[in-house]
């Protein structure tokens, strides 16, 4: 049997390793992908230090696989060997649940997340369900493609599916892995675009992405600099911090939507009058379908929005995953094999 090297955590908190492992063939419907560049994202801190319900150690993180598929599962028609394809969050669905019934896979009751259900990405070679994958487009590198597959589809979904319209002005909470991606999208749509975040560093860099405006959250009250601009008809909460999502609930326009992806357990301090004089709305946003990740990948090739990225070999997993959780990562890490 042959082996690839993958990294492994092998219990919560522990260190990456990186090892060899056996490369097993892909079972029915299922295909096993030569990995050519995963993204190191936030979530993957909640993977390694066991954060998640039903863990199996050792863990191999990484859920922005990008890579060509190595080999074919019985009863996999409709992809072939040598395809260039992309897996996310979105790892696979079961298509027996209600949801899926219904047709929203995202909300899949048995929903398959790399790293979580199956090794991840962190590894030269990933085997993942068929219904997981979306093809990537001529024109984007594999480690431009990983990083949409769950930061990019994330934001692009997220904004897209608002009530905002080409010319409204939306807000986009955090210039981080996922903030800097929303300011990029939300420029592409059309929306004059707001960018928010901690001191004025990022100020120069939101403007870089497509921010037609900077609000530093730490120079006063952001619902009132939101307002001196007239409102905004959306916030994108990219940032993990409650508290900065609720401080921008005040500079919604009437019927306006704090829409939120960024990942805390801490409740949001926002009361029932805050919404209901004004009408506004708050939502949460998952990740986004193999479909999904495709559309993404395609408006980001038509309208140039890329993800800022590092490259690191998969040896340099352990450093690049570091960089990432102490907030050094400018703007995404990729492993590349």
């Amino acid at each position: 049997m042959s082996t690839h090297r993958a990294v492994h955590v092998r219990s919560p908190g522990e260190t990456l390793e990186l090892v060899d492992v056996d490369t097993t063939p892909p079972g029915p419907g299922h295909v096993r992908i030569a990995v050519a560049a995963c993204g190191v994202c936030g979530t993957d801190h909640g993977f390694v230090n066991g954060g998640f319900p039903d863990m199996s150690w050792p863990l191999t993180p990484g859920h922005e696989i990008a890579g060509t598929i190595a080999e074919l599962g019985d009863g996999v028609d409709d992809f072939a060997v040598g395809d260039r394809v992309a897996v996310g969050w979105f790892g696979g669905h079961c298509n027996q649940c209600v949801p899926c019934r219904k047709g929203i896979f995202i909300h899949c009751e048995r929903m398959q997340v790399p790293s979580w259900q199956y090794p991840g990405g962190y590894a030269e070679s990933v085997t993942a369900p068929a219904n997981a994958l979306a093809r990537i487009p001529d024109g984007l590198s594999f480690a431009e493609a990983g990083p949409m597959s769950c930061a990019g589809v994330t934001t692009f979904d997220a904004l897209r599916k608002t009530r905002a319209r080409p010319g409204d002005r939306v807000a986009v909470l955090g210039v981080g892995g996922l903030g800097h991606l929303g300011v990029q999208f939300a420029r592409a749509m059309g929306f004059e675009t707001v960018a928010i975040a901690r001191g004025a560093d990022k100020a120069d860099d939101a403007r870089r992405f497509g921010a037609h405006h900077y609000v530093d959250s730490t120079a006063g009250d952001v619902g009132q600099a939101l307002r001196a601009l007239g409102g905004v008809a959306v916030v994108l909460a990219t940032a993990a911090n409650s508290k900065a999502m609720a401080d921008t609930v005040g500079g919604l326009v009437p019927q306006g939507e704090l829409v939120v992806v960024g990942v805390t357990p801490d409740p949001l301090p926002i009361s029932p009058l805050q919404l209901i004089t004004p009408g506004v709305s708050v939502t949460g946003h998952p990740s986004g379908t193999a479909r999904d990740v495709e559309e993404t990948m395609q408006f980001a090739l038509l309208s140039g929005v890329r993800a800022q990225i590092e490259e690191r070999p998969l040896a340099d997993a352990a450093d690049a995953y570091a960089a990432m959780d102490e907030g050094r990562a400018r703007y995404r890490m990729v492993l590349t094999m």
